[in-house]
């Protein structure tokens, strides 16, 4: 168990965390967050057979390193691409939160004292 929480989380958390802001910054579409957390589920459950001795072809672990990974992934390819929205528009949308963006309610102004 422990060698779980510390493989699984720790080191491929980050792993997928660091995947999800590359697809978001890529502008990769939503649907491959899941192809590279399976991916990376993988390649978790192979290093716990071959460091630690646990079942390879286990599905309830591939199952649980998947749904791990994929939230981390999830959660961080969205959290960079509301950084970006909010960035790459500041005249569109205003930050709604740490997952989020809503369209911008107020007028942006200008340096040069003109409304946009």
């Amino acid at each position: 168990m422990t060698a779980f929480l510390i493989l699984t989380v720790v080191l491929f958390g980050g792993a997928a965390a660091l995947t999800g802001q590359a697809l978001a910054r890529n502008w990769r579409p939503p649907w491959q967050i899941v192809l590279y957390a399976l991916l990376l589920a993988g390649a978790d459950r192979f290093l716990l057979y071959a460091l630690f001795g646990a079942a390879l072809l286990s599905p309830a672990g591939y199952a649980a390193a998947a749904a791990i990974l994929s939230l981390a992934t999830a959660v961080s390819y969205r959290v960079t691409q509301a950084s970006r929205m909010v960035a790459q528009y500041p005249w569109l949308y205003e930050r709604a939160g740490p997952l989020g963006w809503r369209a911008r309610r107020t007028m942006l102004v200008l340096d040069n004292g003109k409304a946009e």
